[in-house]
């Protein structure tokens, strides 16, 4: 079975006693209250859900398994001569709720080198789509195409027990986990270097045969990729690409359809597409002041004209966060130790010290802190990864650690297919009235 499924299991045993206690004690306290703002806002706010693997607090920021973004960075284990996580450590945190040991992200780092191996047909499923499709769209086919490989869909039409849900999910987990670089190294070969791909090294971590695969084989690049890719796996359930993947989980599709559709949502414009909106802003932004390093009283002058006229200086303001992200600041203390002349990233740190005070005072967001999207394009850039219409391939590489641990929690948990109550505008009219009463059902 191999020891961590091993552990994962005894883990998910001893949790789901706990579960079924917690119901059956306290099933019927409330946890929150509902307001009709909240059912119209997109359920802002709303305790609906349980995820296992991150919570994140307004102040305080994503804490994984209780722990902060600085204290994974010093605790996790690192590459022989690296400074930065490798996100098998995070994984393995996530999915079994303590810190690895070495010989533990050795182990996943072999286990997912020997699963990598993506069928051809995958490959000829992303050839059909034309070279203009958009990567997100490549990466997702490819995926969908890779469905045929799920160990829990076999299992499940040949028929097996309830109990058993969660050691196949597992098994598509750690498959799925394995092949997604190839996939995502795939398609941005095919798409930007005309499509002279590279074989993947299987001595190598995942981060940096992923780093490997894309063409990019400086060892500045492959820590910052280990960093990305530990920074960017979850950010607690109720974001679109987490939620999306536990929804549709929750009809016991394998993980490969429910992780395409956490995809198709990390693909929109409000989630993981805007990524690619910062470094596009901050580029216009740089050709429109005439090129080089502009002025703060030039970017404050910008970043006015662009709130006037109706848009939002991408990259900043948060549905939780209070502050800072912790994951910019993780990513701008990257690069004050690796490129702190860089001219683009002195930019982003400029757009820092101005953004948040002229939002403070004209009361646009709760939260006028950057997020994570604010820093990471300035990075990419620097070592020579340009096409930004692919950073949100990145972005979905990594979350799938994330939402895929909490996708085996699902299955060992046995949560319940996932159906909330809606209702009319009609009706919400007359509850305001007084003239129905909400149901408990």
């Amino acid at each position: 079975m191999g020891y961590i499924k091993e552990k994962f299991k005894v883990k998910a045993d001893e949790l789901s006693a706990e579960v079924k206690d917690l119901i059956k004690n306290h099933g019927n306290k409330k946890l929150d209250d509902v307001t009709i703002a909240q059912a119209y806002q997109g359920m802002r706010g709303i305790p609906g859900l349980v995820t296992e693997t991150s919570l994140l607090d307004a102040n305080e920021g994503i804490r994984f398994r209780g722990y902060s973004i600085p204290e994974l960075r010093d605790n996790l284990p690192k590459a022989p001569g690296g400074a930065e996580p490798l996100p098998e450590g995070l994984f393995y945190l996530m999915l079994i709720g303590e810190l690895p040991t070495e010989a533990d992200v050795q182990y996943l780092s072999g286990m997912w080198a020997r699963r990598s191996h993506v069928p051809n047909y995958v490959f000829d499923a992303i050839e059909a789509l034309p070279i203009t499709a958009h990567p997100m769209t490549m990466f997702t086919v490819g995926i969908m195409a890779l469905q045929t490989e799920s160990d829990f869909a076999k299992a499940y039409a040949e028929g097996i027990n309830k109990k058993d849900y969660w050691s196949h999910m597992y098994e598509d987990t750690m498959n799925l986990i394995a092949r997604l670089p190839r996939i995502a190294a795939y398609v941005y070969r095919r798409k930007y270097k005309e499509g002279k791909h590279i074989q993947p090294n299987g001595m190598l971590d995942w981060s940096a045969n992923f780093a490997h695969m894309l063409g990019y084989d400086d060892e500045g690049f492959k820590e910052l990729m280990r960093l990305y890719m530990t920074i960017h796996s979850d950010h607690e359930g109720g974001n679109v690409s987490a939620h999306t993947t536990h929804l549709v989980g929750s009809a016991l599709s394998d993980a490969y359809l429910s992780f395409a559709a956490g995809m198709n949502g990390l693909a929109g414009p409000l989630h993981g597409l805007a990524n690619q909106e910062v470094i596009r802003w901050i580029l216009s932004m740089r050709e429109e002041l005439g090129g080089g390093i502009p002025t703060k009283s030039q970017i404050e002058q910008y970043v006015r004209k662009t709130l006037s006229d109706g848009k939002v200086v991408p990259g900043y303001g948060h549905a939780v966060l209070r502050k800072t992200d912790p994951r910019f600041t993780a990513q701008m203390e990257f690069a004050k130790k690796h490129l702190p002349d860089d001219e683009l990233v002195r930019i982003v740190w400029m757009v820092y010290e101005t953004v948040p005070p002229i939002l403070q005072d004209l009361g646009k967001v709760k939260n006028p802190w950057p997020n994570v999207d604010a820093h990471s394009g300035a990075l990419l850039v620097h070592y020579g990864l340009v096409e930004y219409e692919f950073y949100t391939v990145l972005f979905g590489v990594s979350r799938a650690l994330g939402v895929l641990a909490s996708l085996c929690w699902d299955r060992a948990l046995g949560l319940s297919l996932e159906r909330p109550k809606s209702v009319t505008t009609e009706w919400m009219k007359l509850f305001a009235e007084g003239k129905v009463e909400a149901s408990a059902e």
